[in-house]
Order: C-alpha cells, then structure tokens, then sequence
C-alpha cells in the first residue's frame, strides 16, 4: 500500500518575490487555463494511463519517460505522468520538459517552490520512487541526496552544535513562560512567530536561514492572549501564556511532529492559519486594499521586503498565490498603522478578471476566512543601514513591496539623504495611492516620485514610455561619487529582468540592487 499524501500541502519554503529574476508566462490556447485544468481533472478521464493503480518507480524506469506525450517527473520522491498538463502549464512545454524523465525537484524549487503541486496534480499521480538504501561515505561523511528527499542524518549546513536554541519553561500560579534561548545577537519580535488553536501550540523561531521549532499539544487549557517579549542584545526569547485554570502544571505538554527541531527554512517549510477578513477598500478601478485579522492565539509581524501566502480552496483545489503585505496607508507622521498588537494584515491585490485567484478573491465577503502562511523572503534590514541613497522602480503592483521599504527608510536611516520612486503604469488611473504619494513628497524633502506611462492620455504632462536606459540613467544618479546605494525593483517578470539588465550597463553592483518578483 502506497502512502500517498492527502490534498492538503503547506507548501515549503519559498523564493519567489526575493529571485533576482522572474519566469516568462507563454500563451496558453484557448481552453487551456487553469480552470480548465481543473475541469479536466475532475472529469474522471485517466492522466496516468495506469488506469487508476499506483505503481513504485525505478530510476531506470523513469528515465524511460523523457518524452512530450509520455513525460514523467519526479517531485520529492513522487512521480508524476505530466504530459496532460503540458499545454496548461504557464511556464511553457519546454519549461517542463527540462525535467522530462528525471527527478525535478531542483528545478521545481528554483521556479516556483511555493505551488502546490499535489493538489495540482493528483490526478497525474504514477506512485512513489522506489528508494534505494542510502550509504553514507564514512571518509568524507558525503550527503546522499535521494528523489528530492534530504535525510534528517544529512542536512547540509547546519550550525554548530553549541550555538543550536534551546528552550526551558517555568510557571506562577496565573502564568506560563517558555524561554528560548537562541544565543543569536540582533534578534526582534518579527523573528518570532507563535500560534495557538484547539489546545496546540506552535512556536517558531526564525534565525538568519534556519528555523527552531517548538510544536506540543500544551497539557493544560491556555487564553488566548500570547505575549511575547526579545531581549535583542542576548538573543533571549520569552513567550508568555496566560493559564485559563490556576493549576500547577506538572510538564508543559505532549511533542507533536518536528518538536525541538532545528533546520533549514526549507525543511521546516510554510504554516498557514486562518485569517478573517475584516474590510476592503478600493484603490484604482481594479485594484482593492485588504484587511485580515490574524486569529487570536496568533503572533505574527511581516518583516520589510517579505511576503506571505494566500490560500484558497476554489472548485476543491487549493490555489496558493504570494503577496506582500503593506501598511494600512502612507501617513503622514510615517508611523505604522494604528491598529493594536499587530493582529491586522493588510494586502493590496489587483483583480484580473481572466484569472481564477483574484475574482474569486474579491468576491470574498467581510467575515469570510482565507488562509495566510508564515512569512518568507531574502530581503533583510540591513541592506538599509548606513545607506545614503535609496532608489525605488516599481511597476503595477510591484509597487507593494516598496511601501514598508519606504516607511523604514525615512523612519529609522539616519545617514539617508534621498529617497526617490520612479512609477512605471500604463494610464494614469492605474497609479496605486498617487495622491498619497504626492502628498509625501510634499511633506519629506527627502522623497521624490516620478510617474512614467507607457499608454497616456494627450493630457498627460509627465515622462512616457517604457523601463529604459535614457529613463534610467537620469533617474539612478549618485549626488556623490562614493555614496551608498540600494535599488530596489519590483513588477512583472520582463519588467525586472530588462531593469536589471540595464543598472548593470550602468555600472552598479549586484550588491546594490535587489529585485523582488510580482505575482
């Protein structure tokens, strides 16, 4: 008996707003889309061609499906007969075929880690590698890697031993404090992510790439009201519980899987958790901002320059799709949004009425639930610290992710001199929050905006056009010689790619640029 995974995939870690460069799309026939695909697998018809069974893959099996009309892959120790999908898969024929007959997991990982292929392609299910012993070399401890699955006893990289967390806990008559000690410097509340529902309690703690986990089914009944407290200078990490019964607990509960664990990010891949939402507010003619309010047994604090992950179930197959969350609106003091304990999410999504997330998504009525996965992404504070000069290129709604950039940077960067934004849209009523940006350049002498439109109206007075060298080149100057730089860039695939191409004939370093992927 195969042990075949349930619909239900937390997809793993992700790099998909942080790649320093994004996947063309190619044009799909017509009747291909993704509901369409989604039809076809619920219409009963065999992908497999194995008529129902699940069968155990060789490897020389697998290499004998290398074709387009009989192409199998592999994914994490899972084969997949894919030759249905190719004329819906977005990223091309070519794009899967570099797989055809192999294990794809790299290449998965490197494209788009966070999809969700199981429930994608179920129904494409051949069955499971047939695994071979591992035999680790005793003369150089060499690490096997096998069908995409890395063995406990062989993950690369881990810390030192004497710098892993760990953890104690002690308790007052009303209280429980669980202490982690992370031995790391410069850690902050944004680092800890906590949430607790139906008497499990899930603690992970994000150090640079690696995550230490701490997952029990607590032995006694907790409120709902976490605190959480991080002694930065040591590292030290207290969680707070509020203990529903005033009783003595005598252990603080049973593990549950991956407890005390400390692995890669990767390994410890993505949680999600019910989220409700609150309101929704237009922005442009197509494009809406979003309020979500975390559960209350929840802390969670997107850090600048991450996303996290939507999630719905839309005909019986989950869609997953990345967003970055932003601040609730530009202020003018710049200080974050005002709602309390930071149990609010907000996103700015852009609906396209051909798609199959977005409609659905906006049709979402206040009160409804959507599901948010921890946050992920390679950005990090400080490529903002003792920064001069700060440049913005933003189309559409790559616009995201430059607000909270924007935010800090003018809050907290003391050394900072300039921040400008350059604004690439097609018409001047897809500029998302203009007046606000407008107003903030009116206000902070150190902000610039300029709008640029590729189809203006004969009344437009501004810059047209599109992302190019005599547009750049103007925009990107240093007021000194020696000054620190970042840019930062963010919007369609083509759009960054052709930009990054462009500050590289500008002589800037690859350590001072750093592009984000829209979705």
């Amino acid at each position: 008996m195969l042990n075949v995974p349930s619909q239900a995939f937390p997809a793993p870690g992700s790099q998909q707003r942080a790649a320093s460069g994004g996947r063309n799309k190619v044009p799909l026939k017509q009747g291909r889309s993704l509901m369409d695909w989604i039809r076809l697998t619920k219409s009963g018809k065999d992908l497999t061609g194995l008529k129902g069974r699940l069968i155990e893959v060789t490897e020389e099996e697998l290499k004998k499906h290398n074709k387009k009309d009989d192409c199998w892959v592999c994914i994490r120790g899972l084969v997949y007969n894919v030759s249905p999908y190719m004329e819906y898969h977005p990223g091309g024929e070519d794009e899967l075929m570099r797989a055809a007959g192999s294990d794809g997991t790299d290449l998965f990982d490197q494209v788009h880690r966070w999809v969700n292929y199981e429930s994608m392609l179920k129904e494409c299910l051949v069955g499971r590698m047939a695994v071979k012993p591992v035999v680790v070399a005793k003369e150089n401890h060499e690490k096997k890697l096998l069908n995409g699955i890395l063995f406990k006893s062989q993950v690369p990289d881990l810390p030192a031993k004497e710098i892993s967390p760990s953890y104690d806990w002690f308790q007052t008559e009303s209280l429980v404090t669980i202490v982690i000690y992370t031995k790391q410097k410069d850690m902050d509340s944004e680092s800890v992510i906590v949430d607790y529902q139906d008497g499990c309690f899930r603690a992970e703690i994000v150090i640079k790439d690696y995550s230490y986990l701490l997952h029990t089914e607590l032995s006694h009944e907790i409120q709902e009201d976490i605190t959480v407290r991080v002694a930065e200078k040591t590292g030290k990490v207290e969680i707070v519980l509020k203990k529903k019964d005033n009783v003595s607990w005598k252990y603080l509960g049973h593990p549950l899987e991956n407890h005390n664990s400390f692995t890669t990010q990767r390994e410890t891949g993505l949680y999600y958790r019910k989220c409700q939402l609150i309101s929704k507010v237009d922005v442009t003619h197509d494009t809406k901002l979003y309020c979500l309010m975390l559960p209350p047994g929840t802390h969670l604090q997107v850090p600048i320059g991450q996303h996290v992950y939507l999630k719905q179930t839309i005909t019986g197959t989950e869609i997953v799709k990345p967003y970055t969350p932003i601040l609730e609106t530009l202020h003018s003091n710049l200080k974050e949004s005002h709602h309390p304990n930071n149990k609010y999410i907000y996103v700015m999504i852009k609906t396209y009425h051909t798609g199959l997330f977005t409609p659905h998504f906006d049709c979402l009525q206040i009160g409804d639930c959507v599901f948010l996965s921890n946050p992920e992404g390679t950005f990090k504070k400080s490529q903002l610290q003792e920064l001069e000069e700060l440049f913005l290129l933003a189309a559409g709604t790559g616009f995201t992710p430059m607000i909270k950039i924007l935010n800090y940077a003018l809050t907290n960067i003391t050394n900072l001199r300039k921040v400008k934004l350059m604004f690439f849209n097609k018409t001047e009523r897809d500029i998302l929050w203009r007046n606000q940006l407008e107003q903030l350049a009116d206000k902070e002498r150190r902000f610039e905006v300029e709008f640029v439109l590729s189809e203006p109206t004969c009344e437009w007075t501004g810059k047209q056009g599109r992302i190019s060298l005599p547009l750049l080149s103007e925009f990107v100057k240093r007021s000194l010689e020696d000054s620190r730089v970042l840019i930062c860039i963010c919007g369609p695939a083509s759009f960054t790619e052709q930009g990054i191409r462009l500050l590289k004939d500008l002589n800037f370093s690859q350590e001072e640029v750093h592009s984000f992927t829209a979705e």
